[in-house]
């Protein structure tokens, strides 16, 4: 049997959301062991002068506790 465990994190791109989340997950993977999946719980952008200059996600990301 394992446990699993969620935690939010939040991450942004000048590129897009894809990349926001490519961000988020590697940065997860780098303190959190055994990350198995996340899913987006909101999208946001920041705009400046009328473009947009940020992506943001915010993540609901699960892991295995060992």
């Amino acid at each position: 049997m394992s446990v699993a465990r969620v935690t939010e994190i939040k991450a942004s791109s000048t590129e897009s959301f894809d990349d926001a989340v490519r961000v988020g997950i590697a940065r997860a993977s780098e303190t959190l062991s055994n990350v198995k999946g996340a899913w987006i719980a909101e999208q946001e952008v920041i705009v400046n002068d009328g473009q947009i200059a940020e992506y943001r996600v915010l993540m609901k990301v699960t892991f295995v506790l060992n």
